[in-house]
C-alpha cells in the first residue's frame, strides 16, 4: 500500500498533468470545480490534504475517475515477454493469442497461427457483429456464409453477416 506522502505527490503530479492537458489555469479547474484557486494550488504543491467532496469536485471538473488523480505513475511504454502473452489451442493444427495482452473493453484482438492444413469452424457471433481477417503470411482459404475468400499476405476483407465464419 502506498505511503500517505507518495499518494500526495500522485495527486500533485496527476493534477497538474490532467490540469495542462485539458488547457486549463489553477483559476479555471476552480472555478469549474467551485473551489478557491489556493485549494487547487495547495493540491498541486502537494502540501493539500484534500476531502472526499474536494477530490469528487476536481475530478468532475477534469472528467476522470478520483482513482486517476490518485494513482501511481504509469510507465508510457511496457515490453510484453511472450511467457506474458498466453495462447490456446483451437481447432486442428491452430493455435489463438491476444495481439494485445491487456483486455480492451467490446474488442477482440487475436492472432491464429495455422499450421499447414489446418481447419477450424468459427463460433456465432452477435447480429451486427463486424469481424476482419488479415493473412499475413502464406495463403489462408476462409468460408464465410458459403463464399469462399482465398487470402494472400496484406489481403483483409471486412466479413460483416450474422452467422458464424468457417474457417
Amino acid at each position: 500500500m502506498d505511503e500517505p506522502q507518495h499518494v500526495a505527490t500522485y495527486l500533485s503530479r496527476n493534477l497538474i498533468a490532467l490540469r495542462h492537458a485539458r488547457g486549463l489555469t489553477q483559476e479555471a479547474l476552480a472555478k469549474s470545480s467551485r473551489l478557491p484557486r489556493s485549494t487547487i494550488a495547495n493540491l498541486e504543491s502537494g502540501s493539500g490534504n484534500p476531502s472526499l467532496t474536494v477530490l469528487l469536485k476536481v475530478s468532475n471538473a477534469l472528467g476522470v475517475p478520483v482513482d486517476e488523480l490518485l494513482a501511481p505513475p504509469r510507465a508510457k511504454v511496457r515490453k510484453w515477454s511472450a511467457s506474458d502473452v498466453s495462447s490456446q489451442s483451437r481447432g486442428t493444427g491452430v493455435t489463438l493469442r491476444p495481439l494485445v495482452p491487456e483486455p480492451i473493453p467490446e474488442e477482440m484482438l487475436s492472432i491464429m497461427d495455422f499450421e499447414p492444413r489446418a481447419t477450424l469452424r468459427g463460433t456465432p457471433h452477435l447480429p451486427g457483429t463486424r469481424e476482419y481477417f488479415t493473412c499475413l503470411k502464406g495463403t489462408v482459404s476462409i468460408t464465410v456464409d458459403g463464399n469462399r475468400f482465398e487470402l494472400e499476405p496484406g489481403r483483409c476483407p471486412r466479413l460483416s453477416r450474422e452467422c458464424p465464419p468457417r474457417v
